[in-house]
């Protein structure tokens, strides 16, 4: 009979050796007799036909005095295996170890599932990280586990980043068990049609995001893929409001209202690419829509990667879509000097060999290299940021480009740092959480 050992470890005993970690286990008493029966509290063994007792005769003996949160075996789900990807494969109403009982699915991304289950420890609801069971995304997560425990030390009140309650390693799935939250920036704006967010709220937003920011940077700390979706609302609750963008429409038509969130109050989440400043560093990082240029031409990287990131996302909050939408590097760059002027020279002359072959003659090769005709009207269509802010913006359109034009300036040396931009006078007036 095939069995498994898993144990559920206090985040203060973190090994920081990932490949050399041995299989965990719950965090649930170990009653030793059952181990020679194949039950799946111990390390996996095989039955000898031997054996006389039967299971049912061990599940009664065992049990009858076993503690009220400990679950008989017959409450584990059945083995199942992994989908094609390294997935973890589960029912609703599946038992996550003897203490969690899975309630829904939240998402999916690269890095594995998010569920939402039942803590019955705690008598909460907690979101829990299922990573897939493949090696890098299994180191990736011991990673994510020490960068939150570090955050947790100095994170007074919980206040700037998602709070990790524990983690275990379930079935070759490193499992990391959050506090329930709310929905992403990204997942608010998608139900909401794509429908940009308030001023006010994107000022409170912007506000707490730099916070958060700012923190990590004074930790020496850089988050490296900060994305609307990698933001979380710390409530789910909305209201309705009219959206005069479509006044001319009939106020009994649905689409004429988008929603708002009640409370501006977010949290930072997704912590497995975040590294330690170091010199040189030149490996891509980042998605896509939210890159700097340094990183696409391999000029190294460190904290003003997160603060390009924070500027495409605030542009993002402010029109509903995606600043950059692009798949392709020379285009990415093209996107950039249209909407924020040419590239600096001197970073030009420093590209890498990757970087080199979108420069000719000392300036980005466009629009010769483009590749095809949709290329060239994507970035054509693309406007200058103070037309594309002033545009979406109502009020204090002026403090946002000022701002903007801070944050996203091609010279990482030249960007504003998180602290200096709390100080910008967008920033201003009181705060709304």
């Amino acid at each position: 009979m095939e069995t498994e050992r898993v144990v559920e470890l206090p985040i203060a005993n973190l090994d920081r050796r990932p490949r050399k970690r041995q299989r965990l286990g719950w965090d649930v008493p170990q009653v030793l007799p059952l181990m020679f029966y194949g039950q799946e509290f111990g390390d996996a063994i095989n039955v000898m036909p031997s054996v006389a007792l039967s299971l049912d005769i061990a599940n009664s003996t065992l049990f009858s005095h076993r503690p009220p949160d400990v679950l008989p075996r017959s409450d584990s789900p059945p083995w199942r295996k992994d989908d094609k990807d390294g997935h973890y494969t589960f029912a609703i109403g599946d038992n996550l170890t003897p203490r969690y009982k899975i309630h829904s699915k939240m998402g999916e991304g690269t890095f594995g599932q998010v569920l939402e289950c039942w803590d019955r420890e705690s008598k909460e609801m907690v979101a829990i990280k299922i990573v897939r069971g493949v090696k890098k995304y299994r180191e990736a997560a011991m990673i994510e586990i020490e960068m939150l425990e570090q955050l947790g030390k100095h994170d007074i009140g919980g206040n700037r980043c998602v709070q990790i309650r524990n983690w275990f390693d379930y079935r070759n799935h490193i499992c990391i068990v959050f506090e329930k939250l709310g929905p992403s920036l990204y997942d608010f704006l998608r139900k909401n049609s794509y429908r940009s967010f308030p001023i006010d709220l994107v000022r409170e937003i912007g506000r707490q995001l730099l916070e958060c920011i700012a923190f990590m940077h004074d930790m020496r700390l850089i988050h490296t893929d900060l994305k609307p979706e990698n933001i979380l609302l710390v409530s789910p609750d909305y209201v309705k409001v009219p959206d005069y963008k479509l006044s001319s429409r009939s106020p009994k038509d649905s689409s004429y209202c988008k929603r708002v969130p009640k409370s501006s109050a977010i949290k930072v989440i997704d912590f497995g690419s975040t590294t330690y400043d170091k010199q040189g560093q030149s490996y891509i990082v980042s998605t896509r829509h939210y890159r700097a240029p340094e990183i696409i031409l391999g000029l190294g990287w460190s904290y003003p990667c997160d603060i390009w990131s924070v500027g495409c996302i605030l542009v993002e909050l402010c029109t509903g879509e995606a600043l950059f939408q692009t798949h392709e590097n020379l285009e990415h760059l093209a996107m950039m000097e249209r909407v924020l002027g040419t590239l600096p020279a001197h970073m030009l002359k420093r590209v890498d060999r990757h970087g080199e072959k979108y420069v000719r003659r000392g300036k980005l090769d466009w629009p010769e290299g483009a590749t095809s005709r949709d290329s060239l009207r994507s970035v054509a269509k693309l406007q200058r940021l103070p037309n594309l802010i002033m545009q979406n913006v109502d009020h204090s359109a002026g403090d946002l480009i000022h701002l903007l034009q801070g944050l996203l300036k091609y010279d990482p040396s030249d960007r504003l740092t998180a602290r200096q931009a709390l100080k910008h006078k967008f920033f201003e007036g009181r705060n709304r959480r």
